[in-house]
């Protein structure tokens, strides 16, 4: 089986090098990485390809008789070992980013201060060898064979790796389950490769195993990038959510100020604005409306009536019938609130209820004249809501009407006054209120209706 192993791993060693090679390219095109971090896989997999293209032409010329052999063995030998030794050290910086980052540790720690620095021992002690034959010697036929230092060539980068190990240990509890699981894999497999490795030789077990283990760092760190994107994701949704209740509220709160000035102005109409707000709601609900819809339809009339700000006190609060002037000035609420609304651009909706609730599908009302469809559809909703609240409220010059009355109204103004199709709601409504919950004192009554 060995054999056999011996005669695929050629091939396998140039298929995981070209992996390497394009994981290289995406590292160093992943900008959402830190720059430490980034630089670091980059270095693995370039490090880890150039490793099997070594290990693999150094296989290819060995035994080769000629200056290209002769060269080519001790050029990628010396890289292979290097190389070995490289990946762990780019792997140590890695570790050293992810604890910044993840583990939030300020200092680096001093295992992996000495692991780098055993780098650079280890970068000489390659050099020395090749003067000294202390790792490893060629024949006349640029055959490679073990020195009497081989396993000094081994011990260097399992110190590394074992100092990395027990930092990984050490810091566990500041890196996910996840981390630590990859961490421990890239650090423990090559011991056991190595162990592997003394008894085979002419197999690059070692070699293959942390190239193995680079890759699938890198593959690790997509999937943490992935989880970080959700969550990011995740927490901007929910900011959203909460900025949009935020400015709901402010818009609630707002809208409530000013519907408490309307009603200020005259202590008959007190509520009348919530309540026309709520009886259209509920009929925008029966006519099939959005929720969106709904509660467009909903601020639009609680703010039907804001142009009375604009109406001098004396006219609203009159007690006896109007004259004609003072009835063409309590008309221009319509106009005056169409202004003060139309301002707000980004909920145009605002301004239909307060300029066209006085409008009569016959065209008779004011202040366009408007007929039928031409008449906003909100406006119509609100048209029936603000007529049923007003008959079924105290004024000055009356009490409150009773509902089989107001049921009366309605069908007579089908058609003329009001929207047909709104008015068979607003009936159907008024049938099924059998406790009579929709007036002016039953406000709990209501909210439970709505």
């Amino acid at each position: 089986m060995l054999e056999a192993l011996r005669h695929f791993q050629l091939s396998f060693m140039i298929f995981l090098s070209g992996c390497c090679g394009v994981l290289a390219i995406l590292a160093y095109a992943t900008r959402v990485l830190s720059k430490d971090r980034r630089n670091a896989l980059v270095n693995m997999e370039i490090g880890a390809m150039l490793l099997l293209i070594s290990d693999y032409l150094a296989y290819r010329y060995r035994g080769s008789i000629g200056e290209t052999a002769f060269w080519m063995v001790r050029i990628c030998n010396f890289l292979v070992y290097f190389l070995i030794n490289y990946v762990i050290f780019s792997f140590n910086r890695y570790l050293v980013d992810l604890l910044k980052n993840e583990g939030r540790q300020e200092k680096i720690p001093i295992l992996l201060v000495i692991s780098k620095k055993l780098f650079y021992i280890s970068v000489l002690f390659i050099i020395i060898s090749q003067f000294t034959g202390v790792y490893y010697t060629f024949d006349e036929y640029n055959r490679y064979h073990r020195g009497p230092g081989f396993e000094l060539c081994y011990m260097i980068p399992l110190v590394m790796s074992l100092f990395q190990i027990i930092t990984i240990v050490r810091y566990r509890k500041c890196l996910e389950k996840r981390n630590y699981v990859l961490l421990m894999m890239f650090s423990i497999l090559p011991y056991i490769a190595s162990i592997v490795q003394v008894f085979a030789y002419g197999f690059s077990l070692t070699n293959i195993t942390i190239v193995g283990n680079v890759v699938v760092v890198y593959i690790f760190e997509i999937f943490n990038l992935n989880r970080a994107v959700e969550r990011a994701n995740k927490l901007e949704i929910e900011y959203l959510k909460a900025e949009q209740r935020r400015i709901r509220r402010m818009f609630e709160q707002t809208a409530g100020a000013l519907v408490s000035a309307i009603d200020a102005k005259d202590p008959y109409t007190h509520g009348h604005s919530i309540r026309v707000a709520a009886y259209a709601r509920m009929i925008a609900r029966e006519a099939g409306k959005s929720n969106e819809e709904c509660d467009e339809i909903y601020y639009s009339a609680l703010l039907h009536d804001i142009g009375k700000i604009g109406i001098d006190d004396l006219i609203i609060n009159k007690s006896g019938k109007l004259s004609k002037d003072e009835f063409a000035s309590i008309k221009l609420h319509t106009i005056i609130g169409d202004k003060i609304l139309e301002s707000i651009h980004d909920s145009e909706f605002l301004s239909i209820g307060a300029k066209y609730h006085h409008e009569r599908y016959d065209g008779k009302g004011y202040p366009n004249g408007l007929a039928g469809e031409d008449i906003p559809e909100a406006a119509r909703i609100i048209a029936i809501a603000d007529a049923y609240d007003a008959m079924t409220s105290t004024r000055s010059y009356r009490g409150p009407m009773k509902q089989e009355l107001v049921r009366e109204e309605f069908v007579k103004g089908s058609g003329t006054q009001f929207d047909p199709n709104f008015v068979e709601i607003m009936i159907k409504l008024i049938d099924q209120d059998t406790e009579f919950h929709m007036h002016e004192n039953a406000k709990t009554d209501l909210e439970n209706v709505i």
